[in-house]
């Protein structure tokens, strides 16, 4: 353990969006593959971490290309030792880890009474306790020092479950509620660390063409499906604002946790009837297929899957929903100064119908009117 210890530092920036240390799990394809490459296009040191090592090196590349440094280590987040030496590696060499963030998992696509107890026992070690493991590991280096963020890529799936996928949403769920946990003592602590949840929709990875599955036919994700990109780009959001308890990332993730907290029961009668089809394509499985589970698909000969999956010509690059949430404060205040403005036209209107002349805009709907736009100016997107 070395949060006590004296490291060096790294030229950090405080302000968002700022180069620093991060460090990225799962990082050699999906999600922690974009994510990586994201943070890596700000000029930050990234550390990666994943167990194909061939991957591994392909990613930390493109770290490299975009502009950032990069760190690969070999590292089964499930061994809690070994990531507990991978924080010290990243410490010592890139500087004190500003950033955590947990996208690691393995899973199992097959009815629950066809899940084996090893294969059900792994992929809760890998989704659950690699995340686990890897918070922990942060905070034994950011509370001493009284910073640092740690981002969890979660799921709709966390909150609401699926067929086909128990292990999974198992995880998910439990990551969940040990993440809650955590804030609180955070906050009990008044600590100046920040943990935040990102819960993910559909996505175009290549987790589908090498999780081990027993359906008949190829696993795919629920529709509408998003590109990696989007969840990456949600990840930097939050690491930068980590104050949100969780972000909600795509329309489907919102309308699916609103349905879980309303009409719980009309979602497992409808997933009973569409789950099943709808998380398979048309084509079989390939008996010949890798299987990532037990060791990474680069584990027998070279082979680099990349941050995208199969499912290229239905993603969406981006995610209208998210735009919405990241700028909700300044829409609001530029729909309510709208609303008042068209109220009190409407009124002078109606002043002049009945009384025969125009009627001003009251002085304090001007004042208002223009304050609050020129407020909410300034927060909306320019471009």
């Amino acid at each position: 353990m070395s949060g006590g210890r004296r490291v060096r530092r790294s030229g950090r920036h405080d302000r968002a969006g700022g180069p620093g240390v991060v460090v990225v799990t799962g990082a050699s394809g999906g999600v922690g593959r974009a994510t990586a490459r994201a943070f890596g296009a700000r000029g930050s040191a990234v550390a990666l971490l994943a167990r194909g090592e061939y991957a591994l090196e392909r990613a930390a590349e493109e770290v490299r290309e975009a502009g950032g440094r990069a760190l690969p280590l070999v590292v089964d987040v499930s061994d809690p030792v070994a990531v507990d030496a991978a924080a010290d590696r990243i410490e010592e060499e890139l500087g004190p880890i500003d950033v955590w963030v947990n996208a690691a998992f393995s899973t199992v696509f097959a009815p629950v009474p066809e899940i084996r107890p090893e294969e059900l026992k792994r992929a809760t070690e890998v989704t659950y306790l690699g995340f686990v493991h890897g918070t922990q590991a942060a905070l034994r280096r950011m509370m001493p020092r009284d910073r640092g963020t740690i981002v969890q890529v979660g799921s709709a799936l966390a909150q609401r479950s699926v067929p086909l996928q128990a292990a999974y949403c198992g995880a998910k769920h439990a990551i969940q509620g040990f993440t809650a946990s955590l804030r609180c003592e955070l906050l009990h602590d008044r600590s100046g660390v920040r943990v935040t949840m990102v819960q993910m929709p559909g996505l175009n990875t290549p987790q589908f063409s090498w999780v081990l599955t027993r359906l008949p036919r190829h696993p795919r994700p629920v529709a509408p499906v998003y590109q990696p990109e989007v969840a990456a780009e949600a990840v930097l959001y939050a690491a930068d604002h980590p104050g949100r308890r969780e972000y909600w990332v795509g329309g489907s993730t919102v309308a699916t946790l609103l349905g879980q907290k309303v009409v719980p029961g009309l979602l497992d009668r409808y997933l009973a009837r569409t789950g099943y089809e709808g998380q398979q394509t048309d084509q079989p499985v390939d008996p010949a297929r890798p299987v990532n589970l037990w060791k990474p698909p680069d584990g027998t000969a070279p082979a680099d899957y990349g941050a995208h999956g199969v499912f290229d010509d239905e993603s969406h690059a981006r995610s209208v929903q998210f735009w919405i949430s990241r700028h909700r404060r300044p829409l609001a205040l530029a729909a309510a100064v709208t609303g008042t403005v068209a109220a009190a036209v409407a009124d002078g209107v109606r002043r002049r119908s009945r009384g025969g002349r125009t009627a001003a805009l009251p002085r304090w709907a001007a004042r208002s009117g223009r304050s609050a736009w020129a407020t909410a100016r300034e927060g909306l997107p320019h471009g």
